[in-house]
């Protein structure tokens, strides 16, 4: 009687254990998986010190952004206001253009791009440009 109570104490421990790992897991751990897009080789001369480079009016622009981002999610504003982009998928990168608007012409302009990547995780990313008066 009293090996029955302890094998069954003992399976309850183990069983309590066991499921104790299922419950670890936790939406952190996924960002953890998930590579983050990435944005690079911005095509513009950012405005900053010491330069303070201006750029031409209604210059077209390209930049790049990781493969594991999901194109469907890329999205690309300035000053707020969304931009139309064409978007070419290679094997290693997702090269995204637009072009700024007359209306921003003599303006600060603050490039603000976003995408997920295909396992779910979000990154922003953006870029100040100083667009020269025509």
């Amino acid at each position: 009687m009293r090996i029955t109570k302890i094998v069954k104490s003992a399976v309850f421990i183990a069983a309590v254990v066991l499921n104790g790992s299922a419950f670890a897991y936790s939406p952190e751990m996924t960002e953890q998986d998930c590579k983050k897009p990435r944005f690079t080789d911005f095509s513009l001369t950012e405005y900053k010190a010491p330069e303070f480079v201006q750029i031409a009016p209604e210059s077209a622009f390209f930049f790049k952004v990781s493969v594991w981002a999901n194109p469907e999610t890329i999205t690309v504003t300035a000053k707020k206001h969304p931009l139309p982009i064409t978007i070419e998928s290679t094997t290693t990168f997702h090269k995204v253009t637009a072009k700024l608007p007359a209306a921003f012409n003599g303006n600060y302009v603050r490039i603000d791009v976003s995408a997920k990547a295909v396992l779910g995780c979000d990154e922003q990313f953006g870029w100040l440009v100083k667009v020269a008066d025509k």
